[in-house]
């Protein structure tokens, strides 16, 4: 069997953080069964007549935090001309965004196996979505009226305010009921009520057991996830503001609310999702570029990254499968 052809498209290589960074440690793993690794950003891929296109770079990664990857050859071509492509752009979840889950449609129909699923990108926005869950959730509400979020923070007392679009903790604030700068940031957050954002219910349980991320592979809870503690005076536990990370085993309360989301996850094609779960509640699900792989791996001594390329070889047998039926009932 010829190596798998996979492709990745997130941002420009040399911005991350090769240390920390999930979608290298998924290239290192895919590189070391000898596939062919492909890297493309969003200003690299097309559509034309019809077809999605892309610059294609042929690289080889390593795990030199100084020097950890390597272009070897480009060449422009057809994305169908893929096995394999792995949606890992960060957001903002904004218009452009929007049209790269387009461009990667084509290829899907084409015959090439697009994870996550570029409609379902779309549809499962990693702040509003968990809210289609609402025994796993805490009470929220998703708004743009000043009036609504003052009367749900009288009911509570302690609220969350985050925009609907950013990630690592951006724009997350905390309100109480006395604060004098409520108004403020009410006016801020919303632009004046004119953009949407989400409340949510505070949940104390941050200051004492974290906010947990957990993995899910086609719907599979990894066993392990990791607890994000907020340092000093912020109340942000998102590594990307500088939380500190614990190792932890999921409990029976993480178990059962991965089981209330699989078969969703399962049937939009939802393959790798990361959960934000303080204490009891499901308060985000995150679907564009979850991260937590290397952190895991090290805090658990769980392989997360062979156990996604593992659960990818997988899914993609059965695709091939699939296609192989559809091809022969067209004819």
């Amino acid at each position: 069997m010829q190596p798998l052809k996979i492709g990745f498209v997130m941002d420009p290589l040399e911005t991350i953080n090769p240390e920390k960074d999930t979608t290298l440690a998924l290239m290192l793993e895919a590189q070391s069964r000898g596939w062919k690794l492909f890297y493309f950003t969003l200003n690299t891929i097309e559509i034309k007549n019809d077809s999605a296109y892309g610059l294609f770079k042929s690289i080889e990664v390593n795990t030199d935090s100084t020097d950890w990857y390597n272009v070897k050859q480009e060449h422009y071509d057809a994305l169908h001309n893929l096995d394999i492509i792995l949606m890992r752009k960060d957001p903002p979840f904004n218009t452009e965004y929007i049209i790269s889950t387009y461009i990667l449609e084509k290829a899907e129909k084409e015959g090439v196996l697009v994870l996550n699923k570029p409609s379902a990108l779309r549809n499962a926005n990693e702040k509003i979505y968990a809210s289609n869950f609402t025994e796993c959730s805490p009470p929220t509400i998703i708004t743009r009226s000043k009036a609504s979020i003052l009367t749900f923070l009288k009911k509570h007392g302690k609220i969350i305010l985050k925009p609907v679009d950013k990630m690592g903790g951006k724009s997350v604030f905390v309100v109480n009921q006395n604060d004098p700068n409520t108004f403020v940031i009410i006016e801020e957050i919303t632009k004046n009520e004119t953009e949407f954002v989400v409340a949510q219910v505070y949940i104390s349980e941050i200051e004492s057991s974290g906010d947990k991320r957990i993995l899910l592979i086609n719907g599979e809870p990894i066993k392990f996830g990791i607890s994000r503690f907020p340092q000093g005076h912020d109340h942000r536990g998102n590594m990307a503001v500088g939380g500190k990370v614990k190792g932890f085993k999921l409990t029976e309360r993480d178990l059962w609310i991965c089981s209330q989301i699989k078969d969703e996850l399962i049937s939009q094609g939802l393959f790798f999702v990361g959960l934000d779960v303080i204490g009891d509640y499901m308060t985000e699900i995150n679907v564009t570029s979850p991260t937590g792989v290397n952190e895991i791996s090290q805090s658990c001594g769980e392989n997360v990254a062979r156990l996604t390329i593992d659960a990818l070889q997988k899914l993609y047998n059965v695709h091939l499968t699939t296609r192989a039926s559809n091809l022969n009932e067209d004819k």
